[in-house]
């Protein structure tokens, strides 16, 4: 088993909570729970779409820093405040992830860590094995 690489987006709440942005170990990357909180400020507040799409893009520089892409993505979970925003948040994912179509898992939980967090999405990548 190669060592892990760790992934870290600097913001302090990863030295304080104990957490990467994303980890590879081998070919698989596990991107950590990625909201929109961005040097501090929420982006899209009250948009559950602009808050998905900023969040895959985010989600998408880790995966680029750990040598994949979105299309190495085989595993999306999504955690919305409101079940309500299910609709927004989907439209969202499929914009990136139609052709791609990874396993996918959508939940209404109690709260995230801020009100104005409407979604936090993770996901595992796979990258493959370029020898047949």
């Amino acid at each position: 088993m190669s060592n892990p690489i760790k992934i870290t987006s600097g913001t302090h709440w990863e030295q304080q909570v104990g957490y990467s942005r994303a980890v590879r170990v081998g070919n698989i990357i596990e991107v950590a729970g990625t909201t929109v909180v961005e040097d501090g400020n929420v982006i899209g507040e009250g948009d559950a779409y602009v808050q998905t799409r900023f969040i895959i893009t985010k989600i998408e520089k880790a995966l680029l820093a750990c040598g994949a892409s979105l299309k190495d993505v085989v595993r999306t979970r999504m955690y919305v405040a409101d079940i309500k925003y299910w609709e927004a948040v989907g439209r969202a994912h499929g914009d990136f992830f139609t052709d791609i179509r990874p396993a996918s898992t959508l939940l209404a939980v109690a709260a995230l860590v801020d009100p104005r967090l409407l979604v936090e999405i993770e996901v595992t990548a796979i990258v493959a094995d370029h020898c047949v």
